[in-house]
């Protein structure tokens, strides 16, 4: 009874964030204006940050109680019964078990994290309460879709991120370009999300059919995974493989929409618009995760089906190599780590396809380290920069921002797969994974090989990006004209600054810090007394400032992670036993090769170092490391190379095919959406217009008709009606008599 008490503290991992947005969305404006700009914003700030460090600090009890239990460490607690059919029973109800608390523990503690760094960052910014309201909210959702014990609170929270996340990456909705790319998202994430809805359906249908056969099931909660997962040999037994295996397939659809699976990946380049906090955010702890996560979950049902495993396997391939290629194209750092993102993503549904799905979730977690550190410090950089994003502007910043450079060069390493940094162990993990898969020896191999070649390049374009920001030889920004835009090829966080103080660059009006417009004789006056270096002009002028506490303290802290939190995992934690009551571990795993296993013979630094070096696959590893990392010095080392510079007609073709990422975005936008979407419409309109108009108009033309005929039946003579009342009788009295005659004659 104690320790249930205890676990019902989760309820207040999800109050906490909501009364965080509560308190954001409803006294937001009172507090500001009452209290003024500086102070309204401390105060918010920290009614902003709170909730949710709070939430980290009830998680992380919670957890250490939760490893204290003995045999299943899985706790479920119902607030009250939500939906109740004659079949059916769909409770509010939370599950506590070592995944769910996983993935609360990098939700709130990085997200603490990002809400700290964010109330610096967005200081200057007339929405500055709006901003954490839709925040807070994220959280929240993303609580309910990983504490949720059954898949319709799953549902709650993967359209709650969604939500959310259209709100934040069209936070700065003044700019066209903003809002196209939260629509861009919200649409792609449709088509994920009817796969899942249409997964969710087919489960009922299954465990209906179970409950049908008499199999001693009665439990009516058909949605909730304790339920599921207890009936999963029944659902083995009587389905045939190609029906769990559609059913995996459509789940699976869900979770390429979220976590940008190729071809859904789409959006995700996009979120860029939005400020870089919702960058860490989304792409470090809470949205892109949902689809992992889910993969967790169910893998139960996904071990049925080693054709959805394959198929998980290849998209997982393709969608890592992809992202990896396009990288190497950008310009924009934000771009650069958004396909990085979508390349590491990759990684994870590798290890979930190949079976290994404690491996897909111990690289979604080292991944939340060094990925919010990079986010968070590209924000920084580009606060240093004047707002201006892109690299070929950068160059020698280690001289002037030491904390950011520093630990940006720390997650650089982390990512790129540096030995014995965060991201070292988790990709190796994936690399071991993939080498024992035996259920299809060709996809195991693909996989591995495919893995192994996106280790190079990641490590290849992290580096081009670290050269051109840090290193490079040269301050290039020294190199633009003075009053000349620094940011003029770019659209995204210079806004927040130029809205801040009336400079919405592309529109007619402006706004001040309350949204009210002055017009353009108020502007000129404000232009006149307001500090040249308000306008956020990157010229030869500039000299760049290390960022305030707020931002680098968050930096400083997932620096450590980094470097620490991968050894951490597998030395201290066991993160494989740790998961093994909550989702599947792979039977075909070879003890003695990856990370994890380094463990079972190895009690000193010295043996476990021995056990590394006798590993071929750490060689494997840290020669990819050397090579990518060897190629990003080479070429970038010493200077911006002129085929990768501002004049794009230099660049070569490999080059400018990556920079437009592989002409599959135009493809799907022009091709697909403009053309075939047109294409399909026509042919609606033209169904809508001779089909379901013609019988509607039709039906009403016959009956016109009908009418018409019988009118002429009134033609308003007497004499006529009497002459018809005659025939009626007189046909009325011949019917009777043939009767009569008829009956006589029988």
């Amino acid at each position: 009874m104690e320790g249930e008490l205890t676990f019902r503290m989760i309820w207040w991992v999800l109050l906490l964030p909501l009364f965080g947005f509560l308190v954001q969305s409803l006294l937001g404006k009172i507090v500001m204006d009452s209290l003024g700009k500086r102070i309204g914003r401390i105060v918010m700030g920290g009614l902003a940050v709170a909730p949710v460090a709070m939430a980290f600090v009830i998680a992380l009890g919670l957890t250490k109680q939760l490893a204290g239990m003995h045999g299943d460490q899985t706790v479920i607690l119902t607030l009250f019964e939500w939906i109740t059919t004659k079949s059916l029973s769909i409770p509010f109800e939370f599950r506590v078990d070592t995944l769910s608390m996983t993935m609360v523990l990098i939700i709130t503690g990085i997200g603490s994290l990002i809400h700290l760094y964010a109330t610096a960052y967005m200081a200057e910014d007339k929405d500055y309460t709006r901003f954490f309201t839709y925040l807070n909210l994220f959280v929240a959702a993303m609580l309910i879709l990983v504490l949720g014990n059954n898949l319709a609170l799953l549902f709650i929270g993967w359209e709650g991120v969604g939500v959310c996340s259209y709100l934040l990456i069209g936070f700065w909705y003044h700019d066209v370009e903003n809002s196209k790319a939260a629509n861009k998202a919200f649409i792609v994430n449709r088509i994920g999300d009817y796969g899942l809805t249409l997964g969710m359906f087919l489960i009922v249908m299954m465990m209906a059919a179970v409950a049908g056969n008499g199999m001693g099931f009665e439990d009516p909660r058909w949605l909730s995974y304790d339920v599921i997962f207890a009936n999963i040999e029944g659902i083995k037994n009587a389905f045939p493989p190609a029906i769990i295996t559609l059913t995996c397939i459509l789940l699976f659809v869900g979770a390429m929409g979220k976590s940008a699976q190729f071809p859904l990946y789409l959006w995700l380049p996009d979120a860029m618009a939005g400020p870089t906090p919702v960058s860490a955010l989304i792409h470090a702890a809470t949205m892109v995760t949902s689809g992992v996560f889910l993969l967790n979950r169910m893998s139960w049902l996904f071990e049925l089906s080693p054709v959805a495993g394959m198929v998980v396997t290849l998209t997982g391939v393709i969608t890592a190599a992809v992202g990896a290629i396009i990288a190497f194209g950008q310009t924009d750092i934000k771009k650069v780590l958004a396909f990085s993102t979508v390349s590491q993503l990759g990684y994870m549904f590798v290890a979930c396809g190949v079976g290994a799905y404690w491996v897909g979730l111990f690289h979604v977690t080292t991944h939340a380290f060094f990925k919010a550190l990079l986010f968070l410090g590209s924000g920084a950089v580009i606060y240093a920069m004047q707002h201006n994003q892109d690299m070929r502007n950068y160059g020698n910043l280690t001289k002037y921002i030491k904390i950011t450079s520093a630990t940006m060069i720390i997650g650089w390493l982390a990512i790129a797969g540096f030995p014995f940094l965060s991201g070292f162990f988790s990709k190796e993990e994936i690399l071991h994974a993939a080498q024992a898969y035996h259920v299809e020896p060709w996809v195991g191999q693909v996989a591995f090989w495919g893995a192994l070649a996106v280790a190079v390049m990641t490590a290849a374009y992290m580096t081009r990006m670290t050269m051109m920001t840090f290193f490079s030889g040269g301050e290039r920004w020294k190199l633009i004209p003075a009053h000349a835009h620094g940011h003029d090829h770019h659209h995204g966080d210079h806004h927040d600054h130029d809205l801040a103080h009336g400079h919405d660059h592309g529109h007619g009006d402006h706004e001040d810090e309350h949204g009210f417009f002055y017009s353009d004789a108020e502007m000129a006056e404000i232009a006149a007394r307001t500090p040249h270096e308000h306008h956020h002009d990157l010229d030869e002028t500039h000299t760049p400032k290390e960022v305030p506490w707020m931002m680098w303290v968050p930096l400083a802290v997932l620096a450590l992670a980094s470097i620490f939190g991968g050894a951490g995992l597998v030395y201290w934690t066991s993160l494989e036993g740790w998961l093994s009551s909550s989702v599947v571990v792979a039977h075909h795993e070879e003890a003695g090769h990856g990370a994890e296993h380094a463990t079972e013979h190895a009690a000193t630094l010295g043996s476990i170092l021995t056990e590394f070096f006798q590993n071929p696959l750490f060689w494997m590893s840290l020669t990819a490391f050397a090579v990518g990392v060897g190629y990003g010095v080479w070429r970038y080392g010493k200077g911006l190379p002129e085929n990768d510079g501002m004049d794009t007609g230099k660049w070569n073709p490999l080059r400018t095919w990556a920079g437009r990422q592989l002409g599959y975005d135009e493809l799907m936008s022009d091709g697909v959406a403009l053309k075939f979407g047109g294409m399909v419409g026509r042919v609606f309109s033209w169904l809508d217009k001779t089909i379901v108009d013609g019988i509607v108009n039709n039906v009403g033309a016959l009956a016109q008709r009908i009418g018409d005929l019988f009118s002429k039946t009134q033609t308003g003579f007497v004499r006529g009606y009497t002459v018809l009342m005659q025939l009626g009788v007189a046909a009325v009295v011949i019917a009777i008599l043939y009767k009569a005659l008829m009956g006589g004659g029988q």
